[in-house]
Formats: C-alpha cells, structure tokens, sequence
C-alpha cells in the first residue's frame, strides 16, 4: 500500500484524468522495490489507478519477505539496491516465486546488465525515465506470459 503522504504529492494527472485505466478483470498487486523514495512516491502515484500497490522495499535484504509476505503478481525491482542487488534478488524471487514476475529498472542502460536480467527471469528490463503508458503496457505484458 502507498504511504499515505504520497497521495498528497502531484506527480502525474490525477486518477480521473489517467490513461492507464485498467482493463483487467482484477487488479494487479504490484510490489516496489527502489531505494530513492522521490521514485517511490512518482510509482505509487501513477501506477495507484490501474494497480493495487501492496508495499514498498528500499533494501534488498528486505524483497524474499516482501514478496513471501504481499504475494505480488509484479514485482518493480531497481537494479542497484542496498545489500543485496537487482539482480540476485531477481533470481531469488524467481526460483521462489515463478508465477511472480519481475520488472527491472535502472538508470543506466547496460545491454549485458540487461541480457543478465532477462537470463535469471526478468520479464523485462526499462529505463527509470520510461514513459508511464510503456511502464503499464509492460507491467501488462509481463502478467501474460
């Protein structure tokens, strides 16, 4: 769930002017894991219309307990996170948690951080700075594979 100061923060066009409006039979549980809380806030906010946001992680060391404890269908991991990386922690939750899929986000675009990723099971891998409507179009995709 969304802090409740973050529905206070103007970060993108309000819920009723979104065009992410969902068209799934339920709402998707998204987990965020990024350790920049200005990123966190901007997420919640954006994604808060079409996705249920279940929690939020700043540490890696914290994301197998998360994702045991929320159940997420997505999970939007940042690649560089304190304690334990990306990366493991993708592979973690993946050998623990198949049906969960994982997004991962960074500010660099490294096509071998990438084809790593996508290799332990990433269903993806975006810039931080994506637009909204390719961040929910591949939240969407992931959910169908």
């Amino acid at each position: 769930m969304c802090h409740p100061a973050y529905d206070q923060v103007a970060v993108g066009p309000t819920d009723a002017e979104s065009p992410i409006a969902s068209d799934w039979p339920h709402r998707p549980r998204i987990l965020l894991v990024d350790d920049y809380p200005g990123l966190v806030v901007a997420f919640c906010r954006l994604l808060k219309p079409s996705f249920d946001i279940v929690g939020q992680v700043a540490d890696g060391g914290e994301v197998m307990s998360a994702v045991t404890r929320f159940r997420p269908d997505v999970v939007l991991l940042d690649l560089n996170l304190p304690n334990v990386g990306g990366l493991e922690c993708c592979r973690c939750i993946r050998a623990a948690h198949p049906q969960t899929k994982v997004i991962l986000l960074t500010a660099a675009d490294d096509r071998s951080v990438r084809d790593r990723a996508l290799q332990l099971g990433a269903s993806a891998f975006l810039p931080k700075h994506c637009a909204v409507q390719e961040l929910v179009s591949t939240i969407r995709t992931a959910l169908r594979q």
